[in-house]
């Protein structure tokens, strides 16, 4: 089966790759450029009118729950922030492979509070509750290959209380009730360097509490070279050990969006009796297609897992393609 889902991986990431080849990108910023005549028309169509159907469902669920609160026409202020669909296929050698659906939106509801918003989505849990870094979301996948019991569909009630803090209250997967305290701060050392810190503290049923840092260093060496260093360290009541993950990458813009990265990856936990669980190293292209409408990537790695001090450490390939949607 991983042999199959492996080969299927690197089918997929053959065709995406062929279409980020074939499908001319634009340097234009989103919404996308209007339909045009020519090459390409059927498939922007398709996928505008896709984005249009998940665009107005999503507008009638928020419109839905802003009418629980109050008797505003959510066309007085309300909108979508940061919706996006993704498809992503990941595979590696050692752990099979992952397909998924993903989707995650924010919404201003004007029966609320202007700092109150409402959010949901589907995701890989973990990193959700966590608050972990959208750079370490497709590192886990390729690192940690998740399987679908991992990713829930979840919603809930945030309220800004200052610039940098915010708290959160919602469900996944039906009434598992779980609740975050979110601080964030940046703060720049000097003109070409950006730290940015980042603590959640949270409770759920399954974890208790729980913490997850966050603390991120970027040097701009160039207007179109940057270097990052980024940690996160997770511990939790019932799983008290701390979980480490570490990325350090350099990233070079082409501009048109598109970005090609290159980083060392490595993971540690207490009491494994290894300095590494895992670690290695991944390169990533993303870049827009089909006139802006949609953001393909491309990922490769290569990784030396040792998860316990009892077994060998071994060697895997990863592979990982995938588009999104903004809507």
């Amino acid at each position: 089966m991983r042999n199959d889902h492996w080969r299927l991986t690197a089918a997929f990431t053959g065709v995406t790759l062929a279409f980020l080849l074939a499908v001319p990108c634009t340097a234009e910023e989103f919404p996308p450029a209007p339909l045009r005549n020519g090459t390409g028309t059927e498939v922007e169509q398709s996928i505008e009118s896709a984005r249009g159907k998940v665009r107005s469902a999503a507008l009638w669920l928020a419109s839905g729950v802003d009418s629980w609160f109050g008797n505003k026409p959510f066309s007085d202020g309300g909108k979508v922030v940061d919706g996006q669909v993704s498809l992503n296929l990941y595979s590696r050698q050692d752990t099979g492979g992952d397909s998924s659906v993903r989707f995650n939106a924010r919404f201003r509801l004007p029966n609320l509070e202007e700092k109150t918003y409402l959010f949901t989505g589907q995701d890989y849990w973990q990193g959700v509750i966590t608050d972990a870094p959208a750079a370490f979301s497709a590192k886990q996948q390729l690192m940690q290959t998740n399987t679908a019991d991992s990713r829930s569909l979840y919603a809930g009630v945030g309220q800004m209380l200052s610039a940098s803090t915010d708290a959160r209250i919602g469900f996944r997967d039906g009434l598992k009730l779980f609740v975050q305290g979110r601080f964030h701060r940046m703060w720049k050392p000097s003109a070409d360097a950006d730290v940015e810190f980042s603590q959640t503290l949270f409770y759920t049923r399954l974890d208790h509490l729980g913490a997850s840092t966050t603390l991120s260093y970027e040097h701009h060496l160039s207007p179109t070279w940057v270097g990052r260093w980024l940690n996160t360290v997770t511990t939790t009541q019932m799983e008290p050990d701390a979980e480490w993950n570490s990325s350090l990458g350099m990233f070079k813009a082409f501009g048109q969006q598109r970005l090609l990265s290159m980083e060392l990856l490595a993971s540690a936990k207490q009491n494994t009796g290894v300095a590494l669980t895992d670690y290695g190293w991944q390169a990533r292209w993303e870049q827009p297609v089909a006139n802006n409408r949609l953001m393909g990537e491309l990922i490769v790695g290569h990784f030396w897992p040792r998860p316990t001090f009892e077994m060998a450490r071994t060697t895997a390939w990863a592979l990982g393609t995938g588009l999104k949607m903004r809507f």
